[in-house]
């Protein structure tokens, strides 16, 4: 990789680090979520920078080019943020049924507990 493009990822990866600080102040991302996306920022810039270790390591592996092995490597982490977050909205699934089963018992309550009246309103 020319030194341009690199100079190219690391502003790239800046803009996006300062786009994730942005998200977190503003409310918009998690701080648990935002160290995640840091850190995978970050990793991406070390392996961009360490270009001729990412090669050696391609090399060991019987890989072609440091670039499929940076592609090998996001595809991995893409992999695991979509499993992690398939944990997270599974968890979520199972509050939300958890909390309208509560709603429906109070509300069923409550209209055992109050008597029978007109509803005012029309409806």
């Amino acid at each position: 990789m020319s030194g341009a493009a690199q100079v190219v990822v690391v502003i790239v990866a800046a803009g996006a680090l300062l786009t994730i600080l942005t998200l977190v102040r503003r409310g918009y991302l998690k701080e648990r979520f935002a160290l995640l996306w840091i850190g995978i920022g970050v990793g991406m810039v070390g392996l961009v920078v360490a270009r001729p270790f990412l090669d050696r390591i391609s090399e060991e592996l019987g890989i072609a080019s440091g670039t499929t092995t940076l592609f090998l490597l996001a595809i991995l982490v893409l992999l695991g943020l979509v499993l992690h977050q398939s944990v997270i909205i599974s968890g979520l699934e199972e509050k939300m049924r958890d909390i309208a089963e509560a709603i429906a018992l109070d509300r069923a309550r409550r209209s055992d507990d109050e008597p029978d009246e007109p509803h005012v309103g029309g409806k």
